[in-house]
């Protein structure tokens, strides 16, 4: 147990699920607040999943470089953190877009469509982080 979430480790396989586990993390404060802020704060749906990306992208963010992932490609943490807000723009944009699409075209509950949207930010975000920053 202590390999699997104590230790440091290059194994993919322990660091994908690490990366599940994180991920679920920071979905739950994502998905979380966007149904706070779209529901309690009657925010648009948009405007919610955008602040909410953006809360579960910093909660990634601290999980991957603590927990996930032990070997840095930069040594400068600037560096590190502006490649990283640079991957999760592309993923807020992907985000957006697949909410946006499934809810006003497909019909689709916001909610369910954030699901759906997840689904693909993740693999992306994973694939990236893991061979631009953390290789």
């Amino acid at each position: 147990m202590k390999k699997l979430f104590k230790d440091p480790t290059s194994n993919i396989f322990i660091q994908v699920l690490r990366y599940v586990l994180a991920g679920g993390l920071a979905y739950l404060v994502d998905y979380g607040l966007l149904i706070i802020l779209t529901e309690c704060f009657r925010r648009y749906y948009l405007t919610s999943a955008a602040v909410a990306f953006i809360a579960g992208s910093a909660a990634s963010y601290i999980l991957n470089v603590t927990w996930v992932f032990n070997k840095r490609t930069f040594k400068n943490r600037l560096i590190e953190i502006s490649i990283f807000v640079l991957i999760g723009i592309v993923g807020l944009i992907l985000n957006q877009y697949c909410l946006w699409f499934f809810t006003e075209n497909m019909n689709i509950h916001y909610l369910y469509s954030k699901v759906i949207s997840t689904i693909f930010v993740f693999i992306l975000n994973f694939f990236a982080r893991k061979y631009i920053l953390f290789r």
